[in-house]
């Protein structure tokens, strides 16, 4: 097996968080700190009550940019069932890369900037190579994707983030969900997106690798912001009903399947036109076979990822694809995919942990609210 040092990258923010005293895991090709010594449940809890502050510098960024608007944007739609001709100047859209079979390559954040024919996306670290080398085998000879590798992202997600973001960035206060803008962090250039993947409100923020570090030493000396790990931001997007790729999300499932529809404008589930068009539009007019829902375990056990899902009468019906204790939930949660016939919530089902049925039903999602900014 490869050693840490060998093989894996590491983001512009790896020395501060082994100076924090993080646990160092591999991930995604990149060693990231997973804990801090206060632990996931104290850093949970804090993201849902003050303001967390994640290093999400391993996730892909990238332009793409061509001649106008019309041309990017047409380029992007054979390519996710999203309405990105639609997209207002400074507005995100999440979407999918969708394979030739329906199934999900990657799912991203689009963001249209101010510049004409300049659009900003952010894809899964996991799936950066496949979606940059699927991008450049699908896009026009004159639309360009322009992968960023100079810069880090970090996410300020919590109550309180738009409070603290407000002292150091001008626009960040004015932003609404789903919105981004160039703006300056203390004089420092960034680009700002109010979004994130905890459930809370919350900032994403790009900016240089070389100024990256000042900006979370400024972030951390706030009482209210403290780091958070990977284990913490996987539980808090477990609660808010997120999918997380490689899990909940892969090659095989249809963004129908997954719940994703409300992401697919309405002008795209009547046009079509993107890869994969054929399954998802016929999936959206018939139903799936199978869905991804909530599933609330009885008693105090969690159930993992790859758990058996059966019926009460013990028949197989899908299997669990995330896991863990719900901090906020105090109790364990999960979602996996279910035949859809018993998807509707409060479903009676058993998870098989140890070969021994264990009583569960089906939930409904998120299992606590969303606090965005709307």
């Amino acid at each position: 097996m490869a050693t840490l040092t060998e093989t894996l990258h590491r983001t512009p923010l790896y020395d501060q968080h082994v100076k924090l005293g993080a646990r160092i895991v591999p991930f995604a090709g990149y060693e990231m700190p997973v804990q801090y010594p206060t632990g996931i449940l104290t850093e949970h809890n804090w993201t849902r009550s003050s303001a967390g502050l994640f290093d999400v510098s391993h996730m892909g960024q990238a332009h793409l940019t061509g001649p106008d608007h019309q041309t990017v944007a047409k380029a992007l739609e054979k390519l996710v069932p999203g309405d990105v001709l639609g997209l207002a100047a400074q507005r995100i859209r999440y979407s999918q890369l969708t394979n030739p079979q329906g199934g999900i390559i990657d799912d991203l954040m689009i963001t249209r900037t101010s510049d004409d024919g300049r659009f900003y996306v952010v894809v899964n670290a996991s799936r950066k190579d496949v979606d940059y080398a699927w991008l450049n085998g699908h896009l026009p000879d004159n639309v360009k994707l322009e992968p960023i590798e100079d810069h880090a992202l970090v996410a300020l997600q919590g109550p309180k983030a738009a409070a603290i973001l407000a002292r150091h960035c001008p626009k960040a206060p004015g932003l609404a969900f789903m919105s981004a803008t160039p703006d300056t962090f203390d004089g420092i250039a960034c680009h700002i997106a109010r979004s994130g993947y905890t459930g809370e409100d919350g900032f994403e923020i790009s900016v240089a690798a070389k100024d990256a570090g000042t900006l979370v030493e400024t972030l951390l000396a706030d009482p209210d912001v403290k780091p958070i790990g990977l284990g913490a931001r996987d539980s808090l997007r477990l609660e808010a009903g997120l999918c997380l790729y490689g899990h909940d999300i892969d090659e095989e499932t249809s963004p129908v399947e997954a719940g994703l529809v409300w992401s697919i404008g309405k002008r795209r589930r009547s046009e079509g036109g993107f890869i994969g068009a054929e399954r998802i539009t016929r999936e959206i007019a018939e139903g799936p076979k199978r869905k991804r829902v909530g599933i609330k375990p009885e008693g105090r056990a969690p159930a993992r990822e790859g758990s058996l899902i059966t019926d009460e009468q013990g028949r197989s019906i899908g299997t669990v694809t995330s896991g863990g204790f719900g901090p906020t939930v105090n109790g364990p949660v999960a979602m996996g995919y279910v035949e859809t016939a018993l998807a509707p919530a409060g479903t009676r089902i058993n998870l098989v942990v140890r070969d021994k049925p264990m009583p569960a039903s089906v939930a409904a999602l998120p299992f606590t609210p969303h606090n965005y900014k709307r």
